[in-house]
């Protein structure tokens, strides 16, 4: 095999590597939790008791604005403080980022500890677009 050709094999290679984590990390592929809208998370925070709203964001980001009642445990401690979550089967624990992408790693975590996530789709960002009380 010349040179060239082993090269561009190497590279789409490395391409296809890219994407495939790109989307895994997007929660695109092999993703075993849901996924809701703003609007849906807001419906079931508003008409839901067995709801907790998690914030996976760093504490400065959480200062900034969050919704209310939300319970702050950033992504990087997320695993130490599981024993904070309840950890019920009728209990969903919605969960949200910035943006989605924290979110999707932290709901892998919380589904491979018996949690029920439902991750918020455009994250915080979407969750401005609802009728939810941001607090500061």
């Amino acid at each position: 095999m010349n040179k060239k050709l082993f090269t561009n094999i190497l590279y789409w290679i490395a391409m296809a590597g890219i994407v495939i984590y790109f989307s895994y990390t997007k929660g695109w592929i092999l993703a075993d939790f849901e996924f809701i809208t703003p609007k849906q998370a807001q419906v079931l925070i508003d008409k839901d008791q067995n709801v907790t709203l998690l914030d996976v964001r760093t504490v400065d980001e959480f200062k900034t604005g969050h919704i209310r009642g939300a319970k702050l445990i950033p992504l990087s401690k997320l695993k130490a403080n599981l024993d904070k979550l309840e950890k019920d089967k009728h209990t969903k624990i919605i969960v949200y980022c910035r943006s989605g992408s924290r979110s999707v790693a932290a709901s892998r975590i919380l589904k491979a500890n018996g949690f029920t996530p439902l991750n918020v789709k455009t994250g915080m960002i979407g969750l401005l677009g609802t009728d939810l009380e941001i607090v500061k």
